[in-house]
């Protein structure tokens, strides 16, 4: 089954110097066009050459890069202990656009981790402390039990942020007849901006 993209064109001039800029307004649009879980993006790490993906939700952008959040103890956190190289992929259906954004994985500080976690629900909190996650669990029954009692809700250790630091943006439009407009930021800090083939 295909779909003809037609919603919109992109051309160099339309973009921002800066990528980060420019991310940040596709996820503006994203959001204003109700785009259900805008920030939600592909994560994929590898091991040995071996690639796997998930998707996780962008929770800062800024200057020094990307950040979500996971419990280091997961497939992925473990994966980005060995090689810390990772790419992301935002897709955006009812605009017909996407991003992709590789780069180095570093951990944020301490006190990041920990004003972000004091943030989140309550609920949200009890299960990254009680979820083993990634790991093989008998039942769901152990899980739900384990949560009902918990009292303390400080972030645990083995659950924090990390930041992508990007040395590649590309910006994809989908466009008719599959001749799509993509653009690559490389090179940065001072970016050089290139359009490659669909």
């Amino acid at each position: 089954m295909r779909i003809e993209y037609t919603r919109d064109s992109l051309t160099v001039s339309d973009l921002d110097p800066d990528p980060i800029l420019q991310l940040a307004q596709w996820l503006d649009d994203a959001t204003s066009a109700g785009e259900i879980e805008p920030s939600a993006m592909c994560l994929a790490t590898s091991l040995d050459g071996r690639p796997s993906c998930r998707m996780v939700l962008l929770r800062d952008l800024n200057r020094w890069g990307l950040v979500f959040y996971t419990n280091y103890l997961s497939r992925k956190g473990l994966e980005l202990e060995v090689n810390p190289h990772a790419s992301v992929c935002f897709w955006w259906r009812g605009l017909e656009r996407q991003v992709r954004v590789e780069g180095t994985v570093y951990r944020v500080d301490e006190e990041e981790s920990d004003a972000y976690f004091a943030s989140r629900p309550r609920e949200s909190q009890v299960s990254s402390i009680v979820s083993p996650q990634s790991q093989v669990i008998a039942n769901r029954e152990d899980l739900e039990l384990a949560a009902s009692q918990i009292t303390d809700t400080s972030r645990p250790e083995h659950w924090g942020g990390y930041r992508l630091k990007p040395d590649a943006f590309e910006f994809w439009q989908g466009r008719a007849a599959r001749l799509h407009d993509r653009f690559r930021y490389s090179g940065g800090p001072a970016w050089v901006i290139e359009r490659l083939a669909p």
